[in-house]
This record gives structure tokens, C-alpha cells and sequence, in this order.
């Protein structure tokens, strides 16, 4: 499986700035810089939960990222 990492980028849309966050193929732009940091943070701490949740009930170690 392919480590998906949180990413925020600045992008150009429609002749507008914009933040992106990016998680694997999936995307939300903002217009805001803090409201993108806020939510890829909170999105960096559920999936983090998630990947902890998912270790325990299968009692194996995750991979290392690449």
C-alpha cells in the first residue's frame, strides 16, 4: 500500500490564489492559508489516529513510510 502523506500547496485557480490540501489523489482548495493549515492539520491527526486504531485491532506493526 502507498504511504499518503498530508500536503499543502499554493495553486492558481480561475485567476486566484489559492491553498490546496492534498491527501493521496483527493483535494480542497481554501482561499485562506490558515484555514488550509488548520484543516491539514486536523486531517493529519485523524489519519494518524486512524493508522493507530488499525495497528492495534489487527496487532501488527505499520511499514515504515518510503
Amino acid at each position: 500500500m502507498q504511504a499518503l502523506e498530508v500536503r499543502i500547496e499554493a495553486v492558481e485557480f480561475r485567476g486566484r490564489a489559492y491553498w490546496q490540501v492534498r491527501l493521496g489523489r483527493r483535494t480542497l482548495r481554501f482561499p485562506h492559508e490558515a484555514a488550509a493549515r488548520a484543516f491539514a492539520a486536523q486531517l493529519h491527526s485523524r489519519r494518524e489516529w486512524l493508522i493507530e486504531q488499525r495497528t492495534r485491532s489487527d496487532g501488527t506493526e505499520p511499514s515504515p513510510p518510503q
